[in-house]
């Protein structure tokens, strides 16, 4: 719920039930280095105690450093302040069991609000879940258990990997609960996931996760657009919650503004900004995410997604 002195605008979370603030904590950035623990913790409390309740996390961020401070963050009552989302990377049953229960211990709650599938960047990503012996089945068992609430999915590299995980999704009779793509102002321009994703979320009444909103700063050094004009691009379009990156009370205070000072922007305010970016954004030059492995930590360190599941094991003996 948000906090009683809030004006921290909140959008219904697809068909959840729940409402969740217009920003979002982003996960990564309190566990950096250069960012101290106990100013992680001061930089979490103060956005909860502001009417910020929507905390974005992974369980590969900075070797689990992010959900152990959001962990920390969460007690003495802040708990209850808090909308709760992590993610793992496991594709198999048991590696996803695994990093759903080292979350919850991480964070230091009996239940995550919602937990999503991460990186899902390779056309074989939603084959590999909705497997028999896949990481649905332990997405679903920990749901039946209580562990967590919802279920969604991210990931950053091409709109049409989505597109094929709501398609494999539709086919196994599963509705996700929510969605979690980059949207900024750029996307408009190359791959889009505003264009293609979005509306087709909308359809299906998934709750829209926005992220990258700034692209890990790199859309600022293209110097056409500012970080106020950033987000609020991205808190016009069709989503829930707009997850920005904080490692400062100075980025905390900007983020809070975004939401405080946003107002539904007219057409021509939209083409105003899609033009200045239209040069810059045509090859995907500052959208490293799209075009580049730099974000891709699945493809660092592919032990994370567990091994293939038994099915396919059989299926490959005595292939050449």
């Amino acid at each position: 719920m948000p906090a009683s002195n809030s004006n921290i605008p909140y959008r219904p979370l697809g068909m959840t039930g729940e409402n969740v603030s217009l920003v979002g904590l982003g996960g990564f950035h309190l566990g950096l280095s250069h960012v101290a623990e106990a100013d992680a913790i001061r930089i979490v409390r103060s956005a909860l105690d502001q009417g910020v309740n929507f905390l974005d996390n992974s369980w590969d961020y900075n070797e689990g450093r992010s959900e152990v401070r959001v962990g920390k963050a969460l007690q003495d009552g802040h708990r209850q302040k808090a909308f709760v989302m992590t993610k793992v990377d496991g594709r198999t049953k048991d590696s996803a069991a695994k990093q759903i229960d080292e979350s919850l211990r991480r964070l230091q709650t009996d239940h995550i609000d919602l937990m999503q599938h991460h990186e899902v960047i390779r056309f074989e990503d939603p084959d590999r879940i909705f497997a028999e012996g896949g990481a649905m089945e332990a997405f679903v068992a920990a749901r039946k258990a209580g562990k967590i609430r919802f279920i969604g999915f991210t990931g950053h590299k091409d709109p049409h990997v989505h597109l094929y995980m709501l398609e494999v999704a539709e086919r196994h009779g599963f509705h996700f609960d929510t969605v979690q793509m980059p949207l900024n102002v750029m996307d408009a321009h190359f791959r889009s996931f505003g264009k293609l994703v979005a509306p087709e979320a909308v359809r299906r009444k998934v709750g829209i996760l926005g992220m990258k909103s700034m692209g890990g700063s790199v859309i600022l050094k293209s110097n056409t657009a500012s970080p106020m004009e950033c987000l609020h691009f991205a808190m016009n379009l069709p989503v829930s919650v707009v997850i920005t990156g904080v490692d400062s009370e100075k980025i905390l205070e900007q983020a809070l503004t975004a939401a405080r000072t946003f107002r539904p922007m007219t057409d021509q305010e939209v083409s105003a900004i899609t033009s200045k970016t239209a040069k810059a954004a045509a090859q995907g030059t500052f959208e490293l995410f799209k075009t580049t492995a730099h974000f891709d930590s699945t493809a660092k360190h592919p032990d994370w997604l567990g091994g293939e599941t038994s099915p396919v094991q059989e299926l490959a003996k005595g292939t050449g």
